[in-house]
């Protein structure tokens, strides 16, 4: 009998799987982050301005899930905001971040997060350079930074 859809991988367009983590390897993954890293990502937390790892990275390469390590923005896609987080006009693939509304903190944003493991990355705005007009504003402890890839 084929394989129901149900069991097939969810393949994006760069082909990486965007099949959800299930709930043992999310918590096996979990366990080896650091107690602000679990903050943020696994919390929605927000770190503070101008203080995080990556800011100032200048390497070529690509950012990946601190999470799942799965890719999603390439140093070419990085600009300096002057905000105080790293970066991106835009994503290694669309499909590999998914958006949702943020009401918190009286005020309505659009958070984004990992398309597979649903961690927590930051927010994106809509006054970001051309010609995406999209400002990816990310924590430094959501990412990981494969240099060269």
């Amino acid at each position: 009998m084929p394989p129901s859809h149900a069991d097939m991988p969810n393949i994006s367009a760069s082909g990486h799987d965007l099949s959800p983590l299930s709930a043992s390897e999310r918590d096996r993954l979990a366990a080896e982050l650091t107690p602000e890293e679990r903050r943020v990502i696994l919390n929605q937390g927000t770190e503070a301005p101008f203080c995080g790892g990556l800011l100032a990275n200048k390497a070529s390469g690509v950012y990946h899930c601190r999470l799942c390590n799965l890719p999603l923005f390439r140093s070419t896609a990085k600009f300096e905001s002057g905000t105080g987080w790293p970066s991106f006009s835009q994503p290694f693939d669309a499909q590999h971040v998914r958006t949702l509304r943020d009401v918190s903190h009286g005020m309505i944003r659009d958070e984004i997060r990992c398309a597979r493991c649903d961690g927590h990355l930051g927010h994106v705005f809509a006054d970001g350079p051309a010609p995406s007009g999209q400002r990816y504003c990310l924590n430094s402890v959501s990412l990981t930074f494969v240099e060269g890839e």
